[in-house]
């Protein structure tokens, strides 16, 4: 099974706080896929369907935030979230 990667910029104020990674874990549970997330391309990946485990993360404005997937719909669930990272989450 082929595994999607993509990478999206944080550029919301306040970098991958509460909200914002509540929001992202709601979308990467839309999606069957097995989905990860990281500030470096070699990782350490962080399962992107866990808030407690997104907010570790602790990403900060004006970091990249890399995503890959693998399953049935990887391709969109990466797609999504790009999308909500390039529109800050929909809070700006």
């Amino acid at each position: 099974m082929q595994t999607v990667k993509a990478s999206a910029l944080l550029t919301n104020k306040v970098g991958l706080h509460a909200r914002p990674s509540v929001k992202l874990t709601q979308t990467a549970k839309r999606f069957s896929a097995s989905i990860q997330v990281a500030t470096s391309e070699s990782g350490p990946w962080t399962d992107a369907k866990s808030p407690v485990k997104i907010m570790r993360v602790k990403a900060a404005q004006g970091e990249t935030l890399h995503f890959q997937a693998m399953g049935e719909d990887a391709q969109a669930a990466v797609a999504a979230l790009v999308d909500i990272v390039a529109r800050k989450f929909d809070e700006e």
